[in-house]
């Protein structure tokens, strides 16, 4: 790389990385689990675990700068191809829940747009939520195949958008009680420092996996390590800028959360509707009626169907584009003379339309449903992180075979320590998250729906990641019997 090239600074780095991870449903999605004490969570999660992953995948990303498959070239390098394979199938797997819950959250984004409330989803019943999700989905799809660069831009702007709405929030919020004299904070006490304490039983810790979950992605900085000026500092400090950025959107955004939603009474409706009725509050505080509230929805709209578009191709890029074909079988590689991955299209729809439809069986209404796939989620997409870490505890134990100008800690052992302790952190996060976030005694089928579902969504498409491997060398072995035949 030429030195021109290499002129990023750390600020730069920095915005970039707070652009690819962070957003108000963070804020929203664990404020509803955990009120407002909360801020001690988001706290502690930055400093014992936020700020360790991020260097981590900066030394990653510094030392196989040259490796264009991110986590899997990473897994490949320190191990072994087969755990590449895995890698690489985790990464792409993670993302079947997510695009499942994409078309809900398109639908009650266009429901606040139009209406200017929550109420278009919670008439529907949970089949017409599903089919009308399930057609939403199976729409994307279909235009994915066509290629979606158009649509790709405006979601990138709309990102942004969204990026801009969540800071926005937070200065809105705080500046509220000097421009509306007669606004009164709705969670009491919120000058007493004990309101911030939580209360550290089991039922905090099935909520880690959201904050996990909130934080994580940070694998996506990885390119930008050795376009800094100097990545032995540079980078470290766009990474504590990142921390800081984080910990300050996260801390105020949660404290505006406390100031417009009562943290002892937290609605039921707070993770569908709380960032639409939000800005709606605010909206009427600061005189402009229902407009805040109409803009972020439409961003919001723009930016779920960029996100749904997006995800149903990029991560299967990344699987199939160099799959081996030792692992992946040839039906699953095969392309169209346009060169669409066809049967990867077909195996993405199956899957996302069984978790479509899924909510049929066991979710009574549209809050529980909402509550139920952002926690799938949460349990679900962090299985990627693990391989960050692993490679990493790799790196750590053949510390002499690798070089790199960025390194995280320079003492191997520290290093693989560290290592270790975000993917048991991470593990210990997902494990916990599988516990269901509903009162037992109240509705037990749901109870044990979620539970169930929880458990067994992850394990199937880890199986199912595990058959491939087989399928793929009955391929090879029906290719070279017919040639033993011809000899």
């Amino acid at each position: 790389m030429s030195q021109n090239q290499k002129q990023m600074r750390w600020f730069t780095v920095g915005l970039i990385a707070f652009n690819m991870v962070w957003g108000i449903g963070n804020v929203v999605n664990n404020y509803a689990q955990q009120g407002i004490s909360v801020v001690t969570s988001w706290i502690l999660i930055l400093a014992l675990y936020f700020i360790p992953y991020a260097l981590i995948v900066g030394q990653l990303g510094s030392t196989f700068k040259s490796s264009k498959g991110g986590v899997s070239s990473w897994v490949e390098n320190t191990s072994t191809k087969r755990l590449a394979y895995y890698a690489a199938w985790t990464y792409w797997v993670v993302h079947i829940p997510y695009l499942a819950q994409k078309p809900q959250a398109i639908l009650i984004a266009l429901g606040w747009a139009v209406q200017g409330n929550g109420d278009m989803v919670a008439n529907m019943s949970m089949t017409t939520i599903a089919l009308i999700s399930l057609v939403i989905f199976l729409l994307f799809l279909f235009l994915s195949t066509k290629g979606l660069t158009t649509l790709k831009v405006i979601g990138g702007l709309a990102g942004t958008a969204m990026f801009v709405m969540s800071i926005l929030f937070i200065l809105l919020a705080v500046g509220a009680p000097a421009v509306s004299k007669g606004m009164h904070f709705a969670t009491p006490d919120m000058g007493n420092i004990k309101t911030y304490i939580p209360k550290f039983d089991f039922s905090y810790f099935t909520t880690i996996s959201m904050l996990v979950f909130a934080v994580g992605g940070a694998e996506k900085i990885s390119p930008y390590v050795n376009q800094t000026k100097n990545p032995a500092k540079e980078f470290p400090r766009g990474m504590f800028l990142l921390a800081g950025m984080v910990g300050i959107s996260a801390v105020l955004g949660s404290v505006a959360m406390g100031m417009l939603f009562a943290s002892n009474n937290i609605p039921a409706d707070l993770m569908r509707n709380g960032a639409y009725s939000a800005f709606q509050q605010l909206g009427n505080y600061y005189g402009v009626g229902n407009l805040l509230m109409i803009i972020y929805a439409l961003t919001n709209t723009i930016g779920q169907i960029s996100a749904l578009a997006f995800s149903i191709d990029a991560p299967l890029q990344i699987l199939l584009a160099d799959a081996d074909p030792m692992f992946v079988p040839n039906w699953l590689r095969k392309r169209s003379a346009k060169g669409t991955l066809v049967n990867g299209y077909l195996l993405t729809g199956i899957l996302v339309s069984v978790i479509i439809l899924l909510p049929i069986l066991g979710i009574g209404n549209t809050d529980e449903l909402v509550k139920w796939m952002t926690n799938l989620n949460s349990v679900v997409m962090p299985m990627r992180y693990l391989w960050v870490f692993f490679a990493y505890m790799m790196l750590n134990k053949a510390w002499k075979n690798y070089q790199s100008e960025y390194k995280f800690l320079k003492n191997p052992k520290l290093g693989f320590i560290a290592g270790t302790w975000c993917f048991a952190f991470t593990a210990f996060a997902c494990v916990l998250g599988m516990v269901p976030k509903l009162d037992y005694a109240t509705n037990p089928k749901a109870w044990w729906f979620q539970l169930i579902t929880n458990i067994l969504t992850p394990i199937v498409l880890i199986l199912l990641g595990m058959i491939l491997p087989a399928i793929a060398r009955r391929d090879k072995d029906k290719t070279v019997m017919p040639e033993l035949k011809e000899v």
